[in-house]
Protein backbone atom coordinates (compact mmCIF):
# COMPACT_ATOMS: atom_id res chain seq x y z
CA UNK A 1 0.00 0.00 0.00
CA UNK A 2 2.67 2.39 1.03
CA UNK A 3 4.97 1.81 -2.29
CA UNK A 4 1.56 2.37 -4.81
CA UNK A 5 1.35 5.67 -2.80
CA UNK A 6 4.70 6.54 -2.97
CA UNK A 7 4.31 5.91 -6.95
CA UNK A 8 1.40 7.48 -7.31
CA UNK A 9 2.75 10.44 -5.52
CA UNK A 10 5.89 10.99 -7.45
CA UNK A 11 3.81 10.20 -10.77
CA UNK A 12 1.49 13.30 -9.86
CA UNK A 13 4.18 15.41 -9.06
CA UNK A 14 6.41 14.22 -12.29
CA UNK A 15 3.13 15.11 -14.35
CA UNK A 16 2.12 18.41 -12.46
CA UNK A 17 3.66 21.21 -14.67
CA UNK A 18 2.64 23.89 -11.58
CA UNK A 19 4.73 21.60 -9.17
CA UNK A 20 7.59 21.20 -11.18
CA UNK A 21 7.46 24.85 -12.04
CA UNK A 22 7.17 26.02 -8.47
CA UNK A 23 9.98 23.53 -7.58
CA UNK A 24 12.14 24.54 -10.26
CA UNK A 25 11.70 28.31 -8.86
CA UNK A 26 12.29 26.82 -5.34
CA UNK A 27 15.72 25.48 -6.77
CA UNK A 28 17.04 28.66 -8.08
CA UNK A 29 16.13 30.73 -4.92
CA UNK A 30 17.71 28.08 -2.75
CA UNK A 31 20.92 28.07 -5.29
CA UNK A 32 20.82 31.96 -4.75
CA UNK A 33 20.03 31.92 -1.37
CA UNK A 34 23.08 29.69 -0.86
CA UNK A 35 25.87 31.19 -2.54
CA UNK A 36 25.33 34.84 -1.12
CA UNK A 37 27.53 34.55 1.80
CA UNK A 38 24.92 35.99 4.96
CA UNK A 39 21.46 34.44 3.69
CA UNK A 40 21.28 30.16 3.93
CA UNK A 41 18.71 28.41 4.49
CA UNK A 42 16.83 30.17 7.60
CA UNK A 43 16.52 33.69 6.20
CA UNK A 44 15.40 31.97 2.52
CA UNK A 45 12.64 30.78 4.60
CA UNK A 46 11.57 33.35 6.42
CA UNK A 47 11.39 35.88 3.38
CA UNK A 48 9.50 33.16 1.44
CA UNK A 49 7.09 32.21 3.78
CA UNK A 50 4.65 35.17 3.15
CA UNK A 51 4.79 34.23 -0.92
CA UNK A 52 3.38 31.48 0.32
CA UNK A 53 0.11 32.32 2.70
CA UNK A 54 -3.10 31.08 1.05
CA UNK A 55 -1.89 28.87 -1.81
CA UNK A 56 -2.66 24.99 -1.46
CA UNK A 57 -0.59 23.54 1.35
CA UNK A 58 0.83 20.70 -0.94
CA UNK A 59 2.28 23.64 -3.50
CA UNK A 60 3.61 25.46 -0.98
CA UNK A 61 5.10 23.06 0.98
CA UNK A 62 6.99 21.38 -1.92
CA UNK A 63 8.44 25.12 -2.85
CA UNK A 64 9.43 25.85 0.65
CA UNK A 65 10.93 22.44 1.08
CA UNK A 66 12.62 22.52 -2.35
CA UNK A 67 14.33 25.64 -2.02
CA UNK A 68 15.38 24.53 1.68
CA UNK A 69 16.90 21.17 -0.03
CA UNK A 70 19.03 22.60 -2.14
CA UNK A 71 20.77 25.83 0.08
CA UNK A 72 23.45 23.28 1.46
CA UNK A 73 24.53 21.73 -2.03
CA UNK A 74 24.80 25.69 -3.35
CA UNK A 75 26.30 26.69 -0.64
CA UNK A 76 29.28 24.78 -0.62
CA UNK A 77 30.61 27.31 -3.74
CA UNK A 78 31.70 30.01 -1.57
CA UNK A 79 33.06 27.35 1.10
CA UNK A 80 35.41 25.92 -1.44
CA UNK A 81 36.23 29.09 -3.89
CA UNK A 82 36.86 31.65 -1.46
CA UNK A 83 36.82 30.24 1.89
CA UNK A 84 33.60 31.57 3.15
CA UNK A 85 30.78 29.16 4.60
CA UNK A 86 27.05 30.38 2.56
CA UNK A 87 25.36 28.48 4.73
CA UNK A 88 26.46 27.50 8.54
CA UNK A 89 26.35 23.87 7.81
CA UNK A 90 29.11 24.21 5.16
CA UNK A 91 31.63 24.92 7.34
CA UNK A 92 32.69 21.78 7.27
CA UNK A 93 33.57 21.96 3.54
CA UNK A 94 35.89 24.79 4.04
CA UNK A 95 38.89 22.88 6.12
CA UNK A 96 39.46 21.16 2.64
CA UNK A 97 37.72 22.45 0.29
CA UNK A 98 39.31 25.39 0.38
CA UNK A 99 42.36 23.82 0.52
CA UNK A 100 41.76 22.22 -2.60
CA UNK A 101 41.15 25.69 -4.41
CA UNK A 102 44.71 26.96 -3.09
CA UNK A 103 46.18 23.79 -4.49
CA UNK A 104 44.66 24.40 -7.71
CA UNK A 105 41.70 22.36 -7.99
CA UNK A 106 39.03 23.76 -7.42
CA UNK A 107 37.12 22.09 -10.06
CA UNK A 108 36.97 18.41 -8.57
CA UNK A 109 35.91 19.89 -5.31
CA UNK A 110 33.05 21.37 -6.98
CA UNK A 111 32.07 18.07 -8.35
CA UNK A 112 33.06 15.92 -5.43
CA UNK A 113 30.95 18.72 -3.04
CA UNK A 114 27.44 18.46 -6.04
CA UNK A 115 28.01 14.38 -6.12
CA UNK A 116 27.92 13.73 -2.30
CA UNK A 117 25.30 16.57 -1.87
CA UNK A 118 23.05 14.60 -4.36
CA UNK A 119 23.72 11.12 -2.61
CA UNK A 120 23.26 12.62 0.35
CA UNK A 121 19.85 14.17 -0.13
CA UNK A 122 19.15 10.48 -1.82
CA UNK A 123 20.14 8.21 0.85
CA UNK A 124 18.06 10.44 3.57
CA UNK A 125 14.87 10.53 1.65
CA UNK A 126 15.24 6.90 1.25
CA UNK A 127 15.93 6.39 5.15
CA UNK A 128 13.16 8.82 5.41
CA UNK A 129 10.40 6.51 3.43
CA UNK A 130 11.83 3.36 4.84
CA UNK A 131 11.13 4.58 8.51
CA UNK A 132 7.30 4.95 7.56
CA UNK A 133 6.40 1.31 7.77
CA UNK A 134 8.47 0.71 11.18
CA UNK A 135 7.42 4.15 12.86
CA UNK A 136 4.00 4.32 12.44
CA UNK A 137 2.67 1.81 15.61
CA UNK A 138 5.06 4.27 17.53
CA UNK A 139 3.65 7.10 16.36
CA UNK A 140 0.17 6.24 16.77
CA UNK A 141 0.99 5.31 20.17
CA UNK A 142 1.75 8.54 21.23
CA UNK A 143 -0.97 11.00 23.11
CA UNK A 144 -1.28 14.29 24.36
CA UNK A 145 1.06 13.53 27.37
CA UNK A 146 4.20 12.58 24.71
CA UNK A 147 3.33 15.49 22.65
CA UNK A 148 4.20 17.69 25.58
CA UNK A 149 7.53 16.32 26.55
CA UNK A 150 8.19 16.22 22.99
CA UNK A 151 7.90 20.07 22.73
CA UNK A 152 10.00 20.33 25.68
CA UNK A 153 12.22 18.25 24.30
CA UNK A 154 12.48 20.06 21.31
CA UNK A 155 13.35 22.75 23.34
CA UNK A 156 16.04 21.31 25.22
CA UNK A 157 17.77 19.77 22.30
CA UNK A 158 18.03 23.23 20.62
CA UNK A 159 18.96 25.06 23.64
CA UNK A 160 22.03 22.31 24.59
CA UNK A 161 23.04 22.84 20.69
CA UNK A 162 22.89 26.08 19.84
CA UNK A 163 25.64 27.76 21.34
CA UNK A 164 28.23 27.22 24.35
CA UNK A 165 26.03 27.83 27.76
CA UNK A 166 23.20 25.93 28.22
CA UNK A 167 22.10 28.83 30.29
CA UNK A 168 21.73 30.95 27.02
CA UNK A 169 20.41 28.68 25.35
CA UNK A 170 17.67 27.64 28.06
CA UNK A 171 16.60 31.62 28.64
CA UNK A 172 16.17 32.41 25.11
CA UNK A 173 13.77 29.39 24.80
CA UNK A 174 12.24 30.41 27.83
CA UNK A 175 11.38 33.71 26.39
CA UNK A 176 10.21 32.31 23.37
CA UNK A 177 7.88 30.34 25.40
CA UNK A 178 6.72 33.38 27.01
CA UNK A 179 5.98 35.50 23.57
CA UNK A 180 3.83 31.94 23.17
CA UNK A 181 1.65 32.54 25.49
CA UNK A 182 1.25 36.43 24.51
CA UNK A 183 -3.19 36.26 23.79
CA UNK A 184 -6.30 34.63 24.73
CA UNK A 185 -6.25 31.92 27.21
CA UNK A 186 -6.58 28.76 25.63
CA UNK A 187 -9.54 27.53 28.75
CA UNK A 188 -10.48 31.14 30.10
CA UNK A 189 -10.55 33.33 27.31
CA UNK A 190 -9.00 35.93 29.07
CA UNK A 191 -6.42 38.45 28.28
CA UNK A 192 -2.76 37.73 28.36
CA UNK A 193 0.00 40.10 28.55
CA UNK A 194 -1.87 41.19 25.61
CA UNK A 195 -1.51 45.40 26.71
CA UNK A 196 -5.56 45.72 25.66
CA UNK A 197 -3.84 45.44 21.87
CA UNK A 198 -6.30 43.89 20.04
CA UNK A 199 -3.75 42.77 16.78
CA UNK A 200 -2.32 40.50 20.47
CA UNK A 201 -5.81 38.40 20.99
CA UNK A 202 -4.52 35.54 18.27
CA UNK A 203 -0.90 35.55 19.48
CA UNK A 204 2.62 37.30 18.46
CA UNK A 205 2.64 36.46 14.43
CA UNK A 206 4.99 33.62 13.52
CA UNK A 207 6.19 34.80 10.32
CA UNK A 208 7.14 38.75 12.01
CA UNK A 209 8.80 36.56 14.81
CA UNK A 210 11.29 34.18 12.72
CA UNK A 211 11.98 37.77 10.41
CA UNK A 212 12.93 39.36 13.51
CA UNK A 213 14.95 36.84 14.90
CA UNK A 214 16.50 36.00 11.63
CA UNK A 215 15.90 38.68 8.64
CA UNK A 216 16.69 41.99 10.40
CA UNK A 217 19.79 40.86 12.41
CA UNK A 218 21.61 39.38 9.32
CA UNK A 219 21.22 42.47 7.40
CA UNK A 220 22.63 45.10 10.33
CA UNK A 221 25.47 42.81 10.94
CA UNK A 222 26.35 43.11 7.06
CA UNK A 223 25.23 46.40 6.96
CA UNK A 224 28.18 46.81 9.97
CA UNK A 225 30.73 45.37 7.60
CA UNK A 226 30.17 47.69 4.71
CA UNK A 227 32.18 45.34 2.33
CA UNK A 228 31.49 42.50 0.14
CA UNK A 229 32.69 38.46 1.53
CA UNK A 230 35.46 38.11 -1.68
CA UNK A 231 36.90 41.54 -0.94
CA UNK A 232 40.21 39.51 -0.28
CA UNK A 233 40.03 37.41 -3.55
CA UNK A 234 41.09 39.37 -6.68
CA UNK A 235 39.81 37.06 -9.55
CA UNK A 236 36.65 34.09 -9.38
CA UNK A 237 38.25 30.67 -9.74
CA UNK A 238 37.86 29.54 -13.50
CA UNK A 239 36.22 25.96 -13.05
CA UNK A 240 37.41 23.31 -15.75
CA UNK A 241 34.97 20.52 -16.61
CA UNK A 242 37.56 18.04 -16.48
CA UNK A 243 38.22 18.79 -13.37
CA UNK A 244 34.81 18.68 -11.82
CA UNK A 245 34.10 15.46 -13.58
CA UNK A 246 37.26 13.87 -11.61
CA UNK A 247 35.55 14.89 -8.67
CA UNK A 248 32.55 13.26 -9.34
CA UNK A 249 34.07 9.90 -10.33
CA UNK A 250 35.74 10.61 -6.58
CA UNK A 251 32.44 10.04 -4.76
CA UNK A 252 31.83 6.96 -7.14
CA UNK A 253 35.20 5.58 -5.39
CA UNK A 254 34.45 6.54 -2.07
CA UNK A 255 30.78 5.19 -2.20
CA UNK A 256 31.33 2.96 0.80
CA UNK A 257 32.52 6.33 2.81
CA UNK A 258 28.95 7.95 1.34
CA UNK A 259 26.95 5.27 2.14
CA UNK A 260 28.34 5.06 5.97
CA UNK A 261 28.07 8.67 6.42
CA UNK A 262 24.35 9.50 5.10
CA UNK A 263 22.63 6.27 7.13
CA UNK A 264 25.06 7.62 10.09
CA UNK A 265 23.53 11.18 9.78
CA UNK A 266 20.21 10.46 8.48
CA UNK A 267 19.39 8.57 11.68
CA UNK A 268 21.15 11.26 13.93
CA UNK A 269 18.84 14.34 11.70
CA UNK A 270 15.96 12.42 13.91
CA UNK A 271 16.97 13.59 17.19
CA UNK A 272 15.46 17.17 17.43
CA UNK A 273 17.74 19.93 17.45
CA UNK A 274 20.53 18.43 16.09
CA UNK A 275 20.53 20.64 12.71
CA UNK A 276 22.82 20.79 9.93
CA UNK A 277 26.40 22.36 11.63
CA UNK A 278 26.13 19.41 13.54
CA UNK A 279 25.64 17.16 11.02
CA UNK A 280 28.21 18.08 8.49
CA UNK A 281 31.03 18.11 11.66
CA UNK A 282 29.63 14.96 12.70
CA UNK A 283 29.93 13.27 9.31
CA UNK A 284 34.01 15.06 8.84
CA UNK A 285 34.70 13.83 12.35
CA UNK A 286 33.46 10.16 11.06
CA UNK A 287 35.11 10.48 7.56
CA UNK A 288 38.50 11.82 9.44
CA UNK A 289 38.28 9.28 12.36
CA UNK A 290 37.61 6.23 9.62
CA UNK A 291 40.73 7.27 7.23
CA UNK A 292 43.81 5.46 7.24
CA UNK A 293 45.54 8.85 6.58
CA UNK A 294 43.83 11.04 9.08
CA UNK A 295 46.71 13.36 8.63
CA UNK A 296 46.03 14.22 4.67
CA UNK A 297 42.87 16.20 6.22
CA UNK A 298 42.76 19.93 6.35
CA UNK A 299 45.64 20.20 3.68
CA UNK A 300 43.30 19.61 0.64
CA UNK A 301 41.82 15.77 1.02
CA UNK A 302 38.47 15.09 -1.34
CA UNK A 303 37.33 12.57 1.52
CA UNK A 304 36.90 15.82 3.58
CA UNK A 305 34.75 17.41 1.27
CA UNK A 306 32.79 14.38 0.20
CA UNK A 307 31.77 13.45 3.94
CA UNK A 308 31.20 17.15 5.01
CA UNK A 309 28.61 17.14 2.08
CA UNK A 310 27.13 14.05 2.51
CA UNK A 311 26.23 14.65 5.70
CA UNK A 312 24.74 18.06 5.50
CA UNK A 313 22.74 16.63 2.40
CA UNK A 314 21.58 13.86 4.31
CA UNK A 315 20.46 15.58 7.39
CA UNK A 316 17.21 16.64 5.65
CA UNK A 317 15.31 13.88 5.26
CA UNK A 318 15.85 12.51 8.71
CA UNK A 319 14.72 15.96 10.61
CA UNK A 320 11.82 16.10 8.39
CA UNK A 321 10.47 12.89 10.27
CA UNK A 322 9.74 14.80 13.85
CA UNK A 323 8.68 18.12 12.09
CA UNK A 324 5.85 15.89 10.19
CA UNK A 325 5.04 13.17 12.78
CA UNK A 326 5.71 14.56 16.00
CA UNK A 327 5.39 18.55 15.45
CA UNK A 328 9.24 18.59 17.18
CA UNK A 329 11.52 20.32 14.50
CA UNK A 330 14.36 17.68 13.94
CA UNK A 331 16.72 21.23 13.43
CA UNK A 332 16.76 25.39 13.51
CA UNK A 333 15.66 24.69 9.75
CA UNK A 334 13.03 22.62 10.43
CA UNK A 335 11.36 24.88 13.12
CA UNK A 336 10.85 27.46 10.61
CA UNK A 337 9.50 24.92 7.97
CA UNK A 338 7.26 24.02 11.23
CA UNK A 339 5.86 27.48 11.21
CA UNK A 340 5.35 27.35 7.43
CA UNK A 341 3.44 24.01 7.66
CA UNK A 342 1.03 25.23 10.39
CA UNK A 343 0.46 28.66 8.29
CA UNK A 344 -0.36 26.41 5.09
CA UNK A 345 -2.72 24.63 6.66
CA UNK A 346 -0.36 21.14 7.37
CA UNK A 347 -0.97 19.98 11.02
CA UNK A 348 1.74 17.92 11.68
CA UNK A 349 1.30 14.50 13.81
CA UNK A 350 -0.19 10.99 13.78
CA UNK A 351 -3.00 11.82 11.19
CA UNK A 352 -0.08 12.98 8.56
CA UNK A 353 0.91 9.18 8.22
CA UNK A 354 -2.81 7.77 8.55
CA UNK A 355 -4.66 10.59 6.46
CA UNK A 356 -1.85 12.17 4.00
CA UNK A 357 0.51 9.53 3.17
CA UNK A 358 0.38 11.27 0.30
CA UNK A 359 1.66 14.08 0.88
CA UNK A 360 4.30 13.04 3.47
CA UNK A 361 5.83 10.83 0.03
CA UNK A 362 5.50 14.40 -2.15
CA UNK A 363 7.07 15.77 0.20
CA UNK A 364 10.02 13.45 0.81
CA UNK A 365 10.28 13.16 -3.40
CA UNK A 366 10.78 16.69 -3.53
CA UNK A 367 14.23 16.54 -1.45
CA UNK A 368 15.14 14.03 -3.97
CA UNK A 369 13.52 15.90 -7.15
CA UNK A 370 14.90 19.43 -6.01
CA UNK A 371 18.08 18.26 -5.35
CA UNK A 372 18.74 16.37 -9.07
CA UNK A 373 17.65 19.64 -10.51
CA UNK A 374 19.78 21.87 -8.48
CA UNK A 375 22.94 19.37 -8.93
CA UNK A 376 22.55 19.44 -12.95
CA UNK A 377 21.92 23.38 -12.88
CA UNK A 378 25.21 23.42 -10.54
CA UNK A 379 27.26 21.39 -13.67
CA UNK A 380 25.77 23.34 -16.30
CA UNK A 381 26.88 26.60 -14.16
CA UNK A 382 29.98 25.44 -12.83
CA UNK A 383 32.54 27.55 -14.71
CA UNK A 384 30.38 30.99 -14.05
CA UNK A 385 28.62 29.93 -11.06
CA UNK A 386 31.25 31.46 -8.83
CA UNK A 387 31.24 34.82 -10.00
CA UNK A 388 27.20 34.92 -7.65
CA UNK A 389 29.98 34.92 -4.42
CA UNK A 390 30.96 38.40 -5.35
CA UNK A 391 27.55 40.11 -4.92
CA UNK A 392 27.88 43.54 -2.78
CA UNK A 393 26.51 43.60 0.86
CA UNK A 394 24.93 47.49 -0.20
CA UNK A 395 21.99 45.77 -2.72
CA UNK A 396 21.63 43.05 -0.95
CA UNK A 397 20.79 44.30 2.49
CA UNK A 398 17.97 47.15 1.51
CA UNK A 399 16.14 43.98 -0.98
CA UNK A 400 16.27 41.59 2.09
CA UNK A 401 14.61 44.56 4.23
CA UNK A 402 12.00 45.26 2.13
CA UNK A 403 11.00 41.70 1.97
CA UNK A 404 10.83 41.47 5.54
CA UNK A 405 9.11 44.68 6.28
CA UNK A 406 6.13 43.64 3.90
CA UNK A 407 6.37 40.25 4.96
CA UNK A 408 5.77 41.52 8.45
CA UNK A 409 2.42 43.48 7.82
CA UNK A 410 1.20 41.27 4.93
CA UNK A 411 1.49 37.89 7.58
CA UNK A 412 -1.49 39.68 9.58
CA UNK A 413 -2.54 42.86 7.55
CA UNK A 414 -1.56 45.00 10.52
CA UNK A 415 0.71 47.88 11.08
CA UNK A 416 1.18 47.32 14.55
CA UNK A 417 3.57 44.61 13.44
CA UNK A 418 5.94 46.78 11.86
CA UNK A 419 6.56 48.50 15.41
CA UNK A 420 6.93 44.60 16.82
CA UNK A 421 9.38 43.62 14.11
CA UNK A 422 11.45 46.61 14.97
CA UNK A 423 11.66 45.41 18.62
CA UNK A 424 12.22 41.92 18.53
CA UNK A 425 14.62 42.57 15.27
CA UNK A 426 16.70 44.82 17.71
CA UNK A 427 16.22 42.11 19.96
CA UNK A 428 17.74 39.76 17.77
CA UNK A 429 20.40 41.72 16.69
CA UNK A 430 21.59 42.23 20.49
CA UNK A 431 21.33 38.25 20.86
CA UNK A 432 23.31 37.70 17.56
CA UNK A 433 26.77 40.29 18.76
CA UNK A 434 26.63 39.13 22.33
CA UNK A 435 26.61 35.47 20.87
CA UNK A 436 23.13 34.05 22.26
CA UNK A 437 22.07 31.59 20.26
CA UNK A 438 18.34 33.03 18.63
CA UNK A 439 17.00 29.27 17.37
CA UNK A 440 15.83 28.71 20.67
CA UNK A 441 13.19 31.28 20.75
CA UNK A 442 11.86 30.29 17.31
CA UNK A 443 10.96 26.78 18.65
CA UNK A 444 10.05 28.62 21.78
CA UNK A 445 7.43 30.54 19.88
CA UNK A 446 6.31 27.70 17.95
CA UNK A 447 6.14 24.87 20.02
CA UNK A 448 4.56 26.73 22.95
CA UNK A 449 1.35 26.55 22.15
CA UNK A 450 1.63 22.69 21.44
CA UNK A 451 3.20 22.29 24.30
CA UNK A 452 0.29 24.38 26.37
CA UNK A 453 -2.77 23.07 24.10
CA UNK A 454 -1.21 19.49 24.89
CA UNK A 455 -0.33 19.75 28.93
CA UNK A 456 -3.77 20.65 29.29
CA UNK A 457 -5.08 17.43 27.26
CA UNK A 458 -3.01 15.58 29.60
CA UNK A 459 -3.94 16.88 32.47
CA UNK A 460 -7.76 16.75 32.14
CA UNK A 461 -7.37 12.70 30.40
CA UNK A 462 -5.13 11.46 33.26
CA UNK A 463 -3.91 14.12 35.69
CA UNK A 464 -0.24 14.71 36.58
CA UNK A 465 -0.26 10.61 36.48
CA UNK A 466 0.68 11.13 32.51
CA UNK A 467 4.31 11.55 33.99
CA UNK A 468 4.82 8.16 34.62
CA UNK A 469 3.14 6.83 31.17
CA UNK A 470 5.78 4.65 29.75
CA UNK A 471 6.81 6.46 26.82
CA UNK A 472 6.39 9.45 29.16
CA UNK A 473 9.16 8.46 31.49
CA UNK A 474 11.48 7.39 28.25
CA UNK A 475 11.15 11.14 27.00
CA UNK A 476 11.83 12.68 30.54
CA UNK A 477 15.01 10.66 30.80
CA UNK A 478 15.94 12.12 26.94
CA UNK A 479 15.58 15.94 28.63
CA UNK A 480 17.35 15.43 31.38
CA UNK A 481 20.02 12.80 29.51
CA UNK A 482 20.19 15.92 26.96
CA UNK A 483 21.47 18.26 29.91
CA UNK A 484 23.61 15.85 31.17
CA UNK A 485 25.31 15.31 27.94
CA UNK A 486 25.94 18.65 27.46
CA UNK A 487 27.40 19.28 30.83
CA UNK A 488 29.90 16.19 30.37
CA UNK A 489 30.69 17.50 26.78
CA UNK A 490 31.45 20.83 28.57
CA UNK A 491 34.04 19.49 30.63
CA UNK A 492 35.30 16.89 28.52
CA UNK A 493 35.84 18.75 25.14
CA UNK A 494 37.34 15.96 23.52
CA UNK A 495 34.08 14.80 23.01
CA UNK A 496 33.32 17.15 21.05
CA UNK A 497 34.40 17.45 17.45
CA UNK A 498 36.64 20.60 16.87
CA UNK A 499 35.37 23.16 14.07
CA UNK A 500 38.76 24.17 13.69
Amino acid sequence: MSLEVALSALGGMLTSPYLMGLMLIGVLVGIFMGIAPGVGGKLGLVLLIPFVYGMDPLAGAVFLLSMHAVVHTAGAVTSILIGVPGEGATAATVLDGFAMTKNGEPGRALGASFGASLAGSIAGAIFLGASLGILEPVILAFSPAEFFLLAILGITFIATLSGKSVIKGMTVGLFGLMISFIGLDPSTGAERYTGGQLFLWDGVDIITAILAMFAIPEMISLGVTRQTYAADVQEPQKIRYDQVGQGLMDVVRHRWLVLRVSLLVAAIGIIPGIGGDAASWLAYGHTVQSSKTPERFGKGAVEGVIGAETGTCAKEGGSLLPTLFFGVPGSSGMAIMLGAFLLLGLQPGPAMLTQHLDVVWSLIWSLVVANIICVAILLASAPWISRLAYIKTSLLVPIVLLFAILGSYLGQNAWENLVLIIFLGGLGYLLKRHDWPRAPFVIGVILGKIAEDSLLKALAIWGYEFFFRPISLVLIAMIFGSIAFYVYRQRNPRVGIAHG
